[in-house]
Formats: structure tokens, sequence, C-alpha cells
């Protein structure tokens, strides 16, 4: 399979990995993406595989709790300049409150909402704002959570908007320990990006490939060329437990706490309160997860090296 610029650039992006090393992966794999990010993670040079993609477009990711009802939602712009201007801000907080009010099925539904205090559709007025503040507006995606407690936090101005879901017994919803809990978990989601609630939730798919790659990894280490097959498996069982601790939000290590799990501060924050709290979901946007700018020089640039 042949590959493209496009491909080489897009493994770059994926895996922070230079571009060379890139072509090479490509070449191994016949131009399958996915099979060059894991040839990339055995030889060590990807330390983790990211399909999201870097940060390349702007507007707001924006979370909200409305009558009990959590939403995050993004919205996309061209400039950094939208996020601060009150009329594009006001836009996304009405789209959150549409989404928490009717509830729609998808964008689709949602774009034929109508707009708070008007009588144009979410659409219509998405049309409106792209007229009146001069770039292209568009709302990307949105999660909502109807039930349990859910805290909402937003990190420098939008960059990025958390939800976090909580399951609280009844009589304990507002608690300052239960909505400080909330806050606390929401911005370590914010800054430690977990893939998953638990180590329960990740697929057997994905650890039977993180096994794979770990062998290949610790049988190729130079250090490890005498140790015998046995120790090698021993070896990759605790590295997975590290890749536990690093995707895996209740594994982690609580960012404010000395030396304790956000599962162990979650139960003496029960213990505390009297009742226990579990942590049903949560879910982090990132403005731009994954769209490109444009960048037509570095194109050209590895244009030049896959001729």
């Amino acid at each position: 399979m042949a590959f493209s610029a496009q491909d080489v650039k897009n493994l770059r992006e994926m895996t922070g990995v230079g571009m060379m090393d890139c072509k090479k992966a490509l070449t191994e794999a016949d131009g399958d993406i996915d099979k060059a990010c894991d040839w990339l993670r055995e030889k060590g040079l990807a330390a983790a595989q990211k399909k999201a993609g870097r940060i390349a477009a702007e507007g707001v990711a924006y979370a909200d709790v409305f009558d009990g009802i959590g939403v995050v939602v993004e919205v996309n712009a061209e400039t950094d300049f939208v996020a601060k201007n009150d009329l594009f801000n006001e836009f996304v907080k009405n789209v959150a409150l549409v989404v928490a009010k009717e509830n729609p099925a998808d964008l689709t539904a949602l774009f034929a909402c109508k707009y708070p205090g008007t009588e144009l559709t979410v659409e219509q007025m998405q049309s409106e704002k792209v007229l009146v503040i001069g770039e292209n507006i568009k709302v990307r995606r949105y999660v909502r959570y109807e039930t349990g407690v859910c805290v909402p936090y937003v990190h420098m101005g939008g960059r990025i908007g958390v939800i976090i879901n909580m399951d609280v017994p009844a009589g304990n919803e507002s608690k300052d320990e239960v909505i400080g809990l909330g806050k606390d978990l929401a911005m370590q989601i914010a800054a430690m990006n977990p893939a998953y609630r638990d180590k329960s939730d990740v697929d057997q798919s994905v650890l039977d490939k993180e096994k794979e790659i770990l062998m290949i990894q610790a049988k190729e280490d130079p250090k490890n060329a005498s140790k015998p097959e046995a120790i090698i498996e021993k070896m990759v069982v605790g590295r997975v437990s590290k890749f536990y601790e690093e995707n895996c939000l209740l594994q982690q290590a609580y960012v404010k706490g000395d030396k304790i799990t956000v599962e162990q501060h979650i139960a003496e924050i029960s213990k505390a309160i009297g009742a226990k709290i579990t942590i049903t979901g949560f879910t982090r946007f990132e403005k731009g997860e994954g769209i490109e700018k444009k960048q037509d020089d570095f194109a050209a640039e590895i244009a030049s090296l896959v001729k």
C-alpha cells in the first residue's frame, strides 16, 4: 500500500516522532497508519499513540450544569481572538443551554432546535453569528448527563472543558465535600487526560495490543537479552500496571494528594461524609482536538521527503 505526504504528516502529529522515522514506519507497515504507530512504539520511538492529534483549531470548549443536567460542548472558530468575543461566548453558552433543555439526539437535531429568545433555529443563529463576527463558526460536538451529580470545569478560558458525573446517595448531593471532590477531579481530568474511568473499562483488545507492544519492547532491549521468557512476561505485567496508572482515572495518582490514588481519595471522602461516592463517567473536550490547520510549507517539506 502506498502512502502520501499527508500520511507522514498525520503520523508525525499522532506520535510526535520525526518525519524520517515516520516515513520509515509507514514503509515498514506498507502504508497502514495504525501498524506504523505500533511499529514506532515497538522501537521505542513513540511513547503512546495519540490518534486525537494535536490541537489545530480555535474556539471554545465549555462545560456547565443547568438544573442538574451537565453539558459540555465544543464550538470552533478560525482564530483564538473569537474565544474572547462576548457574542461568540453568548452563543456557546446558549447552545449548551439548548442541549440541556431539549436533549437533541445528535447535531442535526440540535441545529433544528429553537435558539433561546428568538424564532431562529440554532443553525440559523450560527449563520447569523458568522455574518456578525466575520469568521466561520461551527458547533462541533456535545455530551449531556441527565442523572447523578455533575460538576463542570473550564480551563484557560475554554481551551479545555470537563464534566464529571458522580452517583451520590440522596441527601448528600450538595455537600461541600462532594462538590469539592468533583471540582478537584475535573481539574485532574483536564490536566492528566485519562482515557478511561477505571481499569475495568479498558477493552480487552486494547490491553492485548498494549501487552504485545510491551513484550516486543522488552525483548528488543539489550539489557534483557539474557533474561528468560518468564521473567520478561513478569516485567510486562508490571508495565501493564503502569499503563493503568497513566490512562485510568481511578488508578491515577491523585495530583493533590500524598501518594494516594484517585480511587483511594474518593474512598476517604466517602468515609468522611458517611456515603459512598461513585464516579460514573466524565467527558473532556479540548478545543480543536483532531482538527488540522492548513500548513502548506510543512506539507511541502514532507512531500519532498517521500518523493
